[in-house]
């Protein structure tokens, strides 16, 4: 951290300690979100300047003496992050729109937003990726693209919600919460501190896009749509038009390589295609490829077609051999968005290395976009047209569609294997970020291939492709998506009659509810699997496990235990010591909580004893809480050790519960303030996060630390808050501890 940046987060911080109030209470009173508050009093990030003027009005202060250590901050650079930069590439031949590019730069610089409107094939995301391009050094900390699909042919509009999800991961948030409304919130906290230009393409109207809108603060959003969004507050419009012939020409003129030509068969040429750029550049390449015709010779052959597509777009299929004509029409029935060549190969049934060839022929043909190394994809009208001529002239779609199924299968399964994931025995000898990264890149196109699936009755591919995504949404849990998914994998399985893949299939969409807080839905889930009649030990463990969890949310500790017992010992029967382990650690932590910390240490001594690593966490936390009372010193060594095997497994939720019982345990042992401190860490790592439980878990033990280090009026706000979130979660137990606990609060308050 630079020098200034310490100086000015050393103001911040002082700030904090005049108000005498928790991280989230300072947060509310300033109106900024705690997750950006917790990085300018870390120097993570440099704060704008009105949220400066903000805290400093919480305590009463003039902001105006931190103006100049403010500025300096400001000056030494962003916040040490990694710059994102998901841009398609700009075209090398971009011609004309002077007049259109400057507007957006200015609305862009003043207003931070505008939206480019026209009709398709009119230069629409070109023009927005040049202007994009052109104004990234005045946005360091990056560039993000997200394709909105309201045009693409064989697709629905990506929902406003999983629009979110996939803009909160590019900003890092890794488990963005389920609903929009939250997801709106929090894409405009994490953008609040920052600088980024979001390039939306490709909306369908005005509601498609306004939960996406940045918000306030530096970062700046440019909107593609065929449709002129004029109820879209805030945004101004830049209009397309058809380029006019004297930039028509330019560009056709580049795209042929040609600096002189006839001039009537020009204005033919130009007239054909309209002034759309799309067709400009496939006449102008058509050309290139002749260079035994004459600008006279394409116009004639123009002019010989039905229709001003089929004129552009089918004679640059002329050009190409059967094979690639072959594989360009398959192309438009590829489920999915943008494309890989591995994809590709599967889809025609060819060796990679002819695929990569042809990929390159019908780049050069503009016929198929590159936007970034490796991964393709082709423009809307394009695949339009490509699945026009394959439904008129390719009898074996349905076919090549099933292999790429099958590819992102077997692809999906591959690298699940290379995930950890609770009770998993065998991992391929591979590097899991390789797997994440491929999940990331390609999961717009498994979507899309499994509602290819449901639609074919390729029930297979239905049923086993949410199981090999497992891993993955481990890491994004409780998305509505993956709740579809395993809805219509339980149906598929059921179709196929595979009671034991169904009841494996119930106990994930159980745990996926669970996660989303959405316990009677889990519940029901969880009963149904049962009642399949369970063969298999390691998925019956695996139901007691998440039943135990359950009940737990329910508050019915016995009954939970039962489960946790009943799960070691199926574990103990198949095993599995990381089940074993778990089994044992949460059996502790229950009976820890029915008031028998003695057996709570030696279930938790016995689990930690069986595993290295993560699964000792449960263990761990147990062990520390119950030794805090009479060895405080073993207790934070303990406490500790779970935090740094949390850190290590790089799953927030851990870390924020083992940051919540070292407040716990700090409490008991008298460090109030040290004890917020790690609560309020808690509850800042779960803020991005679908962990309603955990959330109020925390907040309870918040609740109670504020109140034993006589902060009874914070306690009582947190008290109300935790209320607030049982009831509309509909968790009746955690209202009833929440309501006991306020009820002591303010006993101590009247009679204190």
């Amino acid at each position: 951290m630079s020098g200034d940046r310490e100086r000015l987060v050393a103001q911040l911080t002082r700030i904090r300690e005049l108000s005498g109030l928790s991280l989230r209470a300072l947060a509310r009173q300033s109106g900024l979100s705690s997750s950006s508050l917790s990085r300018y009093l870390s120097g993570q990030l440099v704060p704008p300047w009105e949220a400066v003027v903000a805290l400093c009005r919480v305590v009463s202060r003039d902001p105006r003496p931190l103006r100049a250590v403010w500025a300096e901050a400001s000056k030494a650079g962003p916040a040490p992050s990694p710059r994102r930069n998901d841009l398609p590439a700009d075209l090398t031949d971009f011609t004309g729109r002077e007049a259109e590019a400057a507007l957006a730069a200015q609305l862009l610089r003043t207003v931070g937003a505008a939206a480019i409107d026209g009709m398709g094939g009119v230069g629409k995301t070109s023009l927005a990726v040049h202007v994009a391009h052109q104004l990234a050094p005045s946005f360091p900390d990056g560039g993000i693209y997200l394709d909105l699909l309201g045009f693409t042919p064989g697709h629905e509009p990506l929902e406003p919600s999983a629009a979110l999800a996939r803009l909160l991961t590019a900003v890092g948030v890794s488990q963005p919460p389920s609903g929009t409304t939250e997801r709106a919130a929090l894409w405009r906290s994490e953008l609040s501190g920052r600088r980024i230009l979001v390039l939306l393409d490709n909306a369908v109207d005005a509601e498609h896009v306004r939960p996406l809108l940045p918000g306030a603060g530096k970062s700046a959003v440019l909107i593609t749509s065929r449709n002129r969004l004029m109820s879209l507050d805030g945004v101004p419009p830049v209009s397309l038009t058809p380029l006019s012939n004297e930039d028509a020409a330019s560009l056709f003129g580049q795209a042929a390589g040609i600096n002189e030509a006839d001039a009537e068969a020009v204005a033919q040429v130009l007239e054909q295609c309209s002034g759309l750029p799309l067709a400009l550049r496939m006449a102008g390449a058509r050309l290139r490829h002749r260079p035994g015709w004459t600008v006279a010779v394409l116009a004639e052959r123009l002019r010989d077609s039905p229709s001003r597509y089929d004129a552009v777009f089918g004679m640059s299929l002329q050009q190409l051999d059967p094979a690639q004509r072959r594989t360009f029409r398959l192309l438009g029935v590829l489920p999915g968005t943008d494309f890989d060549a591995a994809a590709v190969a599967a889809l025609t049934d060819l060796a990679p290395e002819r695929v990569n060839v042809m990929l390159e022929d019908l780049v050069d043909a503009h016929l198929v976009q590159e936007p970034t190394p490796g991964r393709y994809k082709l423009h809307d009208l394009i695949r339009r047209y490509a699945a026009d001529v394959a439904a008129d002239e390719e009898p074996e779609a349905d076919a090549a569609v099933h292999r790429v199924l099958n590819h992102y299968l077997a692809q999906a399964v591959a690298y699940d294997k290379t995930l950890p994931l609770l009770n998993r025995q065998v991992t391929a000898p591979a590097d899991p970020a390789v797997a994440i990264a491929w999940f990331d890149a390609e999961y717009a196109n498994l979507i899309a291939s499994f509602d290819t699936a449901v639609r074919l009755g390729a029930d297979e591919v239905v049923m086993q492709l949410p199981q090999a995504m497992r891993a993955w949404f481990f890491r994004h849990r409780g998305t509505d998506e993956q709740v579809r998914l395993l809805e219509g994998a339980v149906a598929a399985a059921d179709r196929l009659g595979r009671p034991q893949q169904r009841a494996s299939l119930l106990v994930d969409l159980g745990y996926a509810h669970a996660n989303a807080g959405r316990l009677t839905e889990a519940l029901t889930a969880y009963e149904t699997a049962e009642q399949s009649g369970l063969d298999d030990d390691d998925l019956a463990a695996a139901l007691a496990l998440r039943i135990g969890f359950l009940r737990h949310s329910l508050g019915d500790l016995e009954a939970a235990r039962d489960q946790f017992r009943v799960a070691h010992k199926l574990f103990e029967n198949t095993g599995h010591p990381g089940g074993q382990s778990q089994a044992l650690g949460q059996e502790g932590w229950m009976t820890l909580h029915l008031g028998h910390p003695s057996e709570a240490a030696e279930l938790a001594r016995r689990s930690v004893a069986l595993v290295q690593g993560s699964p000792q966490i449960t263990g761990l936390v147990t062990l520390g809480v119950v030794q805090a009372s009479t060895e405080p010193a073993e207790s934070l060594k303990t406490l500790n050790l779970a935090l740094r095997l949390a850190e290590q497994s790089g799953l927030a939720h851990n870390q924020a519960w083992c940051h919540n019982y070292l407040g716990v345990a700090l409490r008991m042992m008298g460090s109030y303030d040290e004890a917020i401190e790690h609560h309020e860490r808690a509850l800042s790592l779960l803020e991005p996060l679908a962990e309603a439980q955990k959330e109020m878990d925390v907040l309870h033990s918040y609740a109670e630390t504020l109140t034993a280090a006589g902060r009874d009026e914070e306690a009582l706000a947190i008290h109300d808050r935790t209320i607030e979130l049982a009831r509309k979660l509909n968790r009746p137990y955690d209202e009833k501890l929440a309501r006991e606990a306020r009820e002591v609060t303010r006993g101590k308050t009247r009679h204190g």
